[in-house]
């Protein structure tokens, strides 16, 4: 019999299975694709935590596979000796997010590891900031962020409010190969850790603490008050965590006129009225863009599930709306960061802002026209908190704002993850600002090409799912990697980057990355645009990044098309 075989046998015949998990385990008996999809191997546990659909299976995500990942956590807090410090929980809208959190609690508290469990769904970033506010070692967040209806995740964070460095990241999952899933776990009743204070509920106290810090990230707290009779913006949180801190704090800051769009405000993990709950795809803004339409609003803002991205729709000069990218906002928030306290003569002391470097060079060339220092690092908003947390140490720096692409953004210390309530508060300020001077952010986006040149980014996606779709993935970039492409389309590469061998290599020369291994390939043309190939760390795709320098829009396009078509055929 197979291992696969074996361990679907395992599971049918455990008694930790519910009647309905059993009947689910049954009804693909006959599916041998399906078994061993589930049963080939577990969800891998990574500085990302964990994420799947949600089935009954080890590769998914189940109770079970919570407990497990939560029981692996336990024993890295207690070898740590941190078990009173205790552990913040959080979760989002998702189908089951709720169960799973408890479940995770329930874990910890039978482990002697204090849990402090939201009473209700929370944004991400409150989760980051909660944990620190507490002085808990560690924190769990159950959500698949932006993933369609079917995903869930399973988040963990340390002391610091990032999430998990990699060594600990490697005992967790250490950890979670000696256990048995069934029988090492330890549990309690969840009534039962509430009455003996185990599990600890936190809620609207945390939540005042929480909207205090974001507000004191205000740049100008009386740009919106100044044009608050006329400003109009359209809100929705996707069915999501963003439901009520969104629009409470843009309340505090002196919006007027917000409008939300009521579908969207219900709580449901089946996201009816989107295909993915993605503010990165534009479908997800048409109900907002009628409400708008109706009431005269030039931006329509989107949040994320749990609430840590967000994306922009604005108004044109003929009318219509059009996307805002992450790459776009993160350089308009750049440049209105530094404009806002250059005018009120509040810059701080040494400032400098951390970007990745799959992310626009825009902001780059921003921040050197302003004697601001610029950081690159890699992808995920844990690099991110480390540059900060380096900067603390040294006290000879202060933080500006963080971004990347994928609609992350980041102003303040209070928190190391991307926080779509902070970034909604400075994306109203900064509406608020060029409103009072007649522009749209549409306007001002060109006003900043007018100044830095024309750049334009975009992103192409290659899924490769099922059984081989690691394999494959795999096989692709070692491809690239061993075999490094001279050229793109016809235009020679001059540099290119390897962060999994740490080495930089331009004219024969090999330097070092200086940043952490990372299994993405980095392409600077002489031309002076950059392709990057990387695979996602949470879905089964490779991503590839184009960040192009180019006259206007048209020969952007022109020259996006023939890369993709380039990538293409070395992706056959």
């Amino acid at each position: 019999m197979s291992n696969y075989m074996k361990n679907y046998e395992k599971w049918l015949q455990s008694p930790a299975l519910s009647a309905d998990e059993k009947a689910e385990l049954q009804g693909i008996a006959n599916d041998q694709t399906e078994i061993e999809l589930r049963f080939t191997k577990g969800l891998s546990f990574g500085t990302a935590g964990l994420r799947g659909t949600m089935k009954t299976g080890m590769n998914a995500m189940n109770r079970h596979t919570v407990a497990h990942a939560t029981q692996g956590l336990a024993c890295l807090i207690l070898n740590e000796g941190r078990a009173a410090d205790g552990v913040a929980i959080a979760y989002d809208s998702r189908n089951n997010s709720e169960a799973f959190a408890k479940t995770a609690a329930c874990v910890l508290a039978a482990n002697g590891v204090k849990a402090y469990l939201f009473d209700a769904l929370r944004p991400t970033p409150e989760l980051s900031f909660a944990l620190r506010e507490l002085g808990c070692v560690a924190g769990i967040n159950i959500t698949a962020s932006h993933n369609p209806k079917e995903y869930n995740g399973y988040k963990a964070y340390w002391e610091d409010g990032a999430q998990l460095p990699p060594e600990h990241a490697d005992t967790v999952s250490a950890e979670i190969a000696k256990l048995d899933i069934f029988t090492d776990i330890k549990t309690t009743d969840f009534d039962a850790a509430i009455a003996n204070g185990s599990i600890v509920m936190i809620g609207a106290e945390i939540d005042e603490k929480y909207l205090a810090a974001v507000q004191a990230q205000a740049v100008n707290p009386d740009a919106v008050k100044a044009v608050a009779d006329e400003l109009k913006i359209v809100y929705t949180p996707l069915h999501g965590a963003g439901h009520k801190m969104v629009p409470e704090i843009m309340k505090r800051i002196g919006l007027k006129h917000l409008y939300t769009v009521d579908e969207q405000m219900v709580i449901d993990g089946n996201f009816p009225t989107v295909k993915k709950p993605n503010p990165e795809y534009p479908d997800v803004f048409n109900l907002g863009i009628e409400i708008a339409n109706k009431v005269g609003s030039d931006l329509v803002v989107a949040t994320d599930p749990d609430a840590d991205r967000v994306g922009v729709m604005t108004r044109t000069p003929d009318g219509s709306f059009t996307t805002i990218t992450g790459n776009q906002m993160g350089a308009l928030l750049v440049d209105y960061i530094i404009t806002a306290y250059k005018e009120t003569n509040t810059m701080p002391f040494n400032p400098y802002v951390v970007k990745t470097i799959v992310t626009s060079e825009l902001s780059a060339k921003i921040c050197e026209a302003n004697g601001v220092k610029i950081h690159n690092v890699l992808t995920g908003f844990k690099f991110i908190g480390e540059v900060i947390k380096n900067y603390e140490k040294t006290q000879d720096g202060s933080f500006l704002f963080g971004f990347e692409e994928s609609y992350g953004y980041l102003k303040g210390t209070y928190a190391r993850d991307k926080d779509s309530v902070v970034a909604s508060m400075l994306i109203c300020e900064m509406t608020a600002f060029y409103k009072a001077k007649g522009m749209t952010l549409s306007d001002a986006l060109r006003a900043l090409y007018v100044k830095y040149g024309y750049c334009y980014e975009s992103t192409q996606e290659l899924y490769m799912e099922g059984l081989e779709g690691a394999a494959k993935m795999a096989a692709l970039m070692d491809s690239l990697r061993n075999n490094p492409p001279a050229e793109f389309a016809g235009v020679a590469v001059k540099l290119i980057g390897d962060y999994l061998l740490e080495t930089i290599t331009e004219n024969g020369v090999v330097t070092p990355t200086g940043l952490p291994k990372s299994n993405v390939l980095y392409y600077k043309l002489v031309n002076n645009d950059v392709i990057v190939a990387r695979p996602s760390g949470t879905e089964p795709k490779i991503k590839f990044y184009y960040m192009l320098l180019a006259e206007n829009e048209a020969d952007a396009v022109a020259k996006l098309k023939s890369y993709e078509a380039a990538f293409n055929k070395l992706a056959n």
